[in-house]
């Protein structure tokens, strides 16, 4: 659900959602400690034990600077001899990763004295950014806010297209203008409409983009810059989505969209099409964005928020997770 900025307590998804993030995230036998019973049956948890945790830390996309500091907390348990079996190492992983996480599981706090709320949505093409706007605007609905779409990705038809359809079926207005229109006169105008209607949140798509595209990130500065000629404080909140099947890859997005507009909050999705979860370690121990969102799969029930202790269980012990 959406935070209330006067009741942003602590809180959760339905259970469900975190049953079929286990089940999803690593399918077969992917999960980090997989078989590593059977390696360490009849054996005291030792430096080779440890390098092959760290080989399928690295394989996983938790990254280097993450692995290292996973691997110099066990390190340091060991010879504490706190580690006597492999239930001991496996609840130490899932410890060390859900304290890197932990500092990033932020949920997403709307200011309803903000009128609109304005949430630039941004990423690459085929991140999954006008689904996300969809799942997002459904949480809205549900919780009796008023929202407006607003179609700034006016290079695609069927993008426009695809967010009318959401508009639709979660009852939000919808700002659009004729393919090819300026971006920035499309957040222009539907900003001033919502301010008009006083309307609530007001959920802004933009043109999928790669980072490494100097020219269009300059675009989506110049939509940033014309949102604040209305409301100086706008953006609210510069969400960008990541593929989680981007690696690495999505490690750099998250730097360069960061410089490019500030990003204040991350939604990672495709996790169910991912055995390399591990990336949203990374990126947590790097850059230190709030994760507000994770996806694991198409239908409004696979969106929750990012909890972390229930992701790192996920990504260590897979579907067996308590």
């Amino acid at each position: 659900m959406f935070r209330r900025a006067e009741t942003a307590a602590p809180g959760a998804d339905k259970p469900g959602f975190f049953k079929r993030l286990r089940t999803r995230l690593n399918r077969g036998d992917s999960w980090l400690t997989a078989d590593l019973a059977d390696l360490v049956r009849g054996r005291q948890i030792d430096a080779a034990i440890l390098e092959e945790l760290e080989t399928r830390l690295i394989t996983a996309d938790v990254g280097v600077e993450a692995t290292t500091r996973i691997l110099d907390d066990l390190r340091r348990r060991v010879a504490r001899k706190e580690l006597a079996d492999v239930d001991a190492l496996v609840a130490a992983l899932r410890r060390s990763i859900t304290e890197i996480l932990q500092p990033c599981a932020q949920p997403l706090v709307i200011d309803d004295s903000r009128r609109p709320f304005v949430i630039l949505v941004v990423g690459v093409n085929g991140s999954g950014k006008t689904t996300t706007i969809g799942k997002l605007a459904r949480r809205c609905a549900d919780e009796g806010r008023s929202v407006l779409l607003a179609a700034g990705d006016t290079f695609r038809a069927a993008a426009v297209e695809q967010l009318k359809v959401w508009a639709e079926r979660t009852g939000a207005a919808f700002a659009a203008q004729g393919n090819g229109a300026d971006p920035g006169a499309v957040m222009f105008d539907a900003l001033q409409s919502a301010r008009a209607r006083g309307t609530q949140v007001l959920l802004a798509d933009t043109a999928g983009r790669l980072h490494s595209q100097s020219h269009l990130m300059e675009e989506l500065k110049k939509v940033k810059r014309v949102i604040q000629r209305v409301d100086a404080d706008a953006p609210h909140e510069v969400l960008l989505v990541l593929d989680a099947n981007q690696g690495q890859n999505a490690l750099a997005q998250a730097r360069q969209f960061r410089e490019a507009v500030g990003v204040t909050g991350l939604v990672l999705t495709k996790l169910d099409g991912s055995a390399r979860g591990g990336i949203v370690v990374a990126i947590a121990q790097q850059l230190k964005i709030p994760i507000r969102y994770i996806g694991v799969g198409e239908g409004p029930e696979d969106f929750g928020e990012f909890d972390a202790a229930a992701f790192a269980a996920a990504l260590v012990e897979g579907a067996g997770a308590a």
